[in-house]
């Protein structure tokens, strides 16, 4: 028997991209504008909330691979080395570990869901952030790529900030420019495959306007959907099927 979508859930929302795109800026303006109109809302950052083993993965990282630790900025540029450190064996320990992730993404949404309350919860970044660290153009970590989006639990938008990378570079210079290219490449083919929200590069304030232009679409067909009383599968929507996209 189908379920009914409770009246009050959160509305999901996840922001990714390549480092320096912006998504702390654009996060802190949504949250300001939603809170300024009325709404609860809830920052939920994946590094520090829900990947599993971070401690772990911190210490041998910068261990083994010896980059800085911290956050670079034009003033004071750092090298980081862990994601863009590739090699087949690395491919095959991330596999396994964005695995264990994925297991604790699902209970972190499960959770949110399951609370039932009226509010906006914004992801800095997400799963789709590790699948874009992979070589998509390999065909074993693409096929890696498709099965694992086949549980991903679905945000309501999924939004990926798009940036020049030698702009994105010059606002936080952490990793090589090339490294931010390729990975800019692959959060693009990313976005294609599981029917992301792709901002284009723009200022803030463009970018800014564009992204409240979907979040109130999304709100608006929520509550259509809400008022026609079309039955759904509760949060199971949240864990099948591709995300809705306007590119």
């Amino acid at each position: 028997m189908k379920r009914i979508l409770p009246e009050k859930r959160p509305l999901l929302i996840s922001f990714s991209g390549i480092d320096g795109a912006g998504k702390s800026t654009q996060i802190a303006l949504l949250r300001d504008v939603l809170r300024l109109s009325g709404q609860q809302v809830q920052v939920v950052t994946f590094w520090d909330d829900v990947v599993a083993l971070k401690s772990f993965r911190e210490d041998v990282g910068h261990k083994v691979f010896k980059g800085d630790r911290g956050v670079g900025s034009p003033e004071a540029p750092i090298h980081r080395r862990d994601k863009n450190v590739q090699s087949p064996m690395l491919s095959c320990i991330r596999m396994a570990l964005y695995a264990l992730d994925l297991l604790s993404l699902r209970r972190t949404v499960k959770k949110l869901v399951r609370a039932a309350e009226d509010r906006v919860v914004i992801f800095d970044r997400f799963l789709y952030d590790e699948l874009a660290n992979l070589r998509l153009d390999r065909p074993l970590q693409r096929l890696y790529v498709h099965a694992i989006l086949r549980f991903v639990p679905k945000p309501d938008l999924a939004f990926v900030l798009d940036a020049d990378p030698d702009a994105a570079f010059a606002r936080k210079p952490e990793y090589p420019l090339q490294f931010l290219r390729s990975n800019r490449m692959a959060y693009l083919r990313l976005a294609e495959i599981a029917g992301m929200t792709v901002i284009p590069p723009s200022n803030a304030e463009h970018a800014h306007c564009e992204i409240c232009r979907h979040v109130e679409e999304k709100k608006h067909a929520l509550l259509s959907e809400g008022k026609s009383g079309h039955e759904s599968h509760g949060d199971e929507r949240l864990f099948s099927g591709p995300v809705s996209t306007s590119t």
